[in-house]
């Protein structure tokens, strides 16, 4: 992913700012929760963010209302892009943390048309453990999500 660089001063978020109308935006589409609006580094025409309106760095600080809303909004946005833009493919991206590539640390979803040979490389190198291993890792992620489960609806 390219790097951007946020020049925001400390405390400013570039895309708090944005929703503010501090800065300009090309806005594609706006609701009480989220905000879509073009990429300035375009990738391919038709690349838009969909951002929650609310600051908040990662999908772990969302609510589950507010990710929900980004899916609907990014999904929406998919349609026009394809409508519009025609590609042949659509990857829709969402990095978390610095080490997972996230560049401006405000929850966002990129939506970016494809095509053959634009540039854009989604590839790591595969590793393939053990059944044993992999049902391990699954175990313990049960674990986590029984633990932090809602009470079922009586």
């Amino acid at each position: 992913m390219p790097m951007f660089v946020d020049t925001s001063l400390p405390g400013q978020c570039i895309f708090c700012r944005l929703v503010a109308g501090e800065i300009p935006a090309a806005t594609v589409y706006e609701d009480a929760l989220t905000i879509a609006f073009m990429d300035i580094g375009q990738v391919n025409p038709g690349h838009v963010l969909v951002a929650t309106k609310r600051h908040a760095a990662t999908l772990l600080d969302v609510t589950p209302e507010e990710a929900g809303a980004v899916m609907q909004t990014a999904q929406r946005v998919a349609r026009a892009v394809q409508a519009v833009f025609d590609p042949p493919g659509l990857t829709l991206l969402q990095a978390n943390g610095r080490e997972g590539d996230q560049t401006v640390f405000h929850f966002h979803m990129h939506v970016v048309p494809r095509h053959e040979g634009d540039g854009i490389a989604l590839s790591w190198p595969r590793k393939e453990p053990l059944a044993s291993v992999l049902q391990g890792y699954a175990a313990q992620l049960r674990g986590a999500l029984e633990s932090s489960a809602p009470a079922p609806l009586q």
